[in-house]
């Protein structure tokens, strides 16, 4: 690739790569994972992978939505407004059968949830009733007296209201949640096939990086692009299995490298961009076809992407990400996370965005698509995005203080306070209203 040394700005951008034209090259390498059978309790947030049919249906039985008395309406149809008193002759339990059917001129006790006996059609709540003046009289329950004339078929949930057997009710394709969880468990399942979720080895590189819980020395850091990484990996739904700092020696570049052979992704951070180590980059071009991309954003300018040979013939895709925390993490944003999710088997990769005001400018120097990092909240109805302070590639709280990043587009120079911009949600929280 040719360097930046000595063009003039026209030339600038002749070996960059739009974000589109980078995401395009990656997004190709990435396909859903095989299946898997999954206890319900650890499918939350997988992709089913199989059509679900319902085996039965629910409910099971024509059932009472409420506690009551099941009578037949025709004993009704001719009352004219008048209280009827009727013989209760059973009592039927929630996960219990009616143990005879209802007679005409009868009644029996019913809890909610409970089947309607054969011979009923319709429930009467016993707030409709004088059970409980019946019971202060100590009457016994041998009788009941119906005050207010029902509607035929009231408060019956019939058979299959919810599914019939054979109705398809989940579709593969979708991600579960509790409720989808809890349509499967409703159905008797155990288990279900899903995507299986993907394995992301996280690597960083260099020789400053201290491990967190290592005592500080002169000149060092801690590593935190790790654990923002596996973090971020975990919350997209990915496993994240960290492999610690690469020192700059090939050997240890080779080893962490072996260690990530049967991984469905490497990610690397630091040692990619023009100016670095080249230790990284030669190893890295060793093992596989990698390509050193300069993308037209900011932060994150510097990527790698490609295949590292793994175990068998297998091959790891590998994204180099660049070293400084929020460059990172923008690329993992717009690069990374849409890879994992379509592992996953997600059909919806992008986040959602909003059109906010913007409290604070956006400068743009060389042309780059910039990610400002803001806060966005909602004053009635409309959206508010305050960029969280200085917005350098190395300061790591601009990130934390951020739930979404406001896009300034590649040719314009500013965005200024009181316009509006578009910004990727990075988090919808219940703080976004207020």
């Amino acid at each position: 690739m040719a360097s930046h040394g000595g063009h003039g700005h026209g030339h600038a951008h002749e070996d960059m790569l739009s974000v589109e034209e980078a995401y395009d090259r990656i997004m190709v390498y990435f396909n859903p994972l095989e299946a898997e059978e999954h206890e319900l309790t650890s499918a939350l947030g997988q992709v089913l992978a199989e059509n679900i049919h319902s085996p039965l249906n629910l409910p099971p039985l024509a059932n009472s939505a409420m506690d009551g008395y099941a009578v037949c309406f025709e004993d009704f149809a001719n009352s004219n407004g008048e209280h009827r008193t009727l013989d209760v002759i059973g009592h039927v339990p929630a996960g219990q059968v009616a143990s005879h059917p209802l007679r005409p001129g009868t009644a029996i006790r019913i809890m909610t949830g409970a089947p309607v006996p054969d011979g009923a059609d319709t429930i009467v709540p016993f707030e409709e009733t004088d059970e409980l003046e019946r019971k202060a009289k100590g009457l016994g329950e041998s009788q009941i007296t119906i005050q207010q004339t029902p509607h035929k078929g009231q408060h019956v949930r019939p058979a299959a209201e919810d599914v019939a057997a054979g109705d398809m009710v989940l579709q593969e394709g979708t991600p579960l949640r509790g409720a989808e969880v809890g349509v499967l468990a409703s159905l008797g399942l155990q288990s279900v096939k899903v995507i299986r979720r993907p394995v992301v080895s996280i690597i960083a590189t260099g020789d400053e990086l201290l491990t967190p819980g290592e005592p500080l020395e002169p000149a060092k850091i801690y590593d935190s692009n790790s654990f923002s990484l596996a973090a971020s990996v975990m919350q997209c739904g990915g496993i994240p299995r960290l492999l610690g700092i690469a020192r700059d020696t090939v050997e240890e570049v080779h080893a962490k490298l072996d260690e990530a052979e049967d991984s469905d992704l490497l990610l690397t951070s630091a040692g990619v961009s023009k100016g670095d180590y080249d230790l990284v980059k030669d190893v890295l071009a060793e093992r596989g076809e990698i390509g050193f991309w300069s993308v037209r954003m900011r932060p994150a300018k510097p990527l790698a992407f490609g295949l590292i040979r793994g175990a068998g013939n297998r091959n790891v895709p590998h994204m180099g990400l660049p070293g400084n925390p929020v460059s990172a993490m923008v690329a993992f944003e717009e690069f990374t996370r849409p890879a994992i999710l379509r592992m996953l088997g997600r059909r919806r990769l992008a986040r959602p965005t909003v059109q906010a005001v913007l409290e604070g400018p956006i400068r743009n120097f060389d042309g780059r698509r910039v990610y400002a990092r803001v806060q966005v909240r909602r004053e009635n109805g409309v959206y508010f995005a305050m960029p969280t302070g200085a917005q350098g590639s190395n300061i790591l709280t601009s990130m934390s203080k951020a739930n979404g990043l406001a896009l300034c587009p590649e040719d314009l120079p500013v965005k200024e306070a009181g316009e509006t911009v578009t910004v990727k949600m990075v988090d919808w929280n219940e703080e976004v209203d207020i």
